[in-house]
């Protein structure tokens, strides 16, 4: 038994589309959809009469009409009327008067070039101090970096010669413990000698 069709009816680009199909997945792939129209709420099953007298009539055939219009549904349908929507509306007051330029005077170019000097300069007074205050900032920075670097080179040689000193003492003490391995050997050489002497 042929199951029961249903009119659905979304809006994709210029145009309102409208198809009689048995069921959602069926007119998302008949309207060539990327997405679920109907989850993202921009689709959805009507009951207008005459659009599911339309779509009934021609069923599983994607029906246009003009995006945003009344119009019946066809299978052939014209692009909306741009031109109308693209008209501005007139307004109901009146354009306002083009003003003439107002006439300056030497006097009042004169002051205008002077104020416009003034600010300049200000503005270039305003840079200096900036950039003084900058530099004397990097000169601070390079005060305490070279000083702390200064601390760190002199901790370094000072740690040197402790080393070169502790690696003196210790070689002189292996030289010693060294001379102390061989008197000992030779004197309990000796001391064996006499002990074996003894037992003789």
């Amino acid at each position: 038994m042929p199951r029961k069709l249903k009119t659905y009816q979304t809006s994709l680009g210029f145009y309102d589309l409208a198809i009689a199909a048995p069921s959602m997945k069926f007119a998302l792939e008949a309207w060539g959809a990327g997405s679920n129209l109907f989850h993202q709420g921009h689709a959805k099953e009507t009951d207008e009469p005459d659009v599911v007298a339309a779509t009934m009539a021609k069923p599983g055939v994607v029906l246009k009409r003009p995006a945003g219009s009344s119009g019946p549904f066809a299978e052939h349908a014209d692009l909306p009327d741009l031109e109308e929507g693209a008209k501005p509306k007139k307004s109901r007051r009146p354009e306002p008067k083009r003003r003439a330029a107002p006439k300056t005077s030497v006097e009042d170019s004169r002051k205008a070039a002077a104020q416009f000097e003034r600010e300049q300069q200000r503005r270039d007074a305003e840079r200096r101090r900036e950039e003084a205050v900058r530099e004397k900032e990097r000169a601070k920075r390079e005060k305490a970096i070279a000083k702390t670097q200064a601390a760190l080179d002199a901790a370094q040689r000072e740690h040197d010669e402790r080393s070169e000193n502790l690696e003196a003492e210790r070689r002189d003490v292996e030289k010693r413990i060294e001379a102390e391995e061989a008197r000992w050997e030779g004197e309990r050489e000796k001391l064996r000698d006499a002990l074996h002497r003894a037992r003789e």
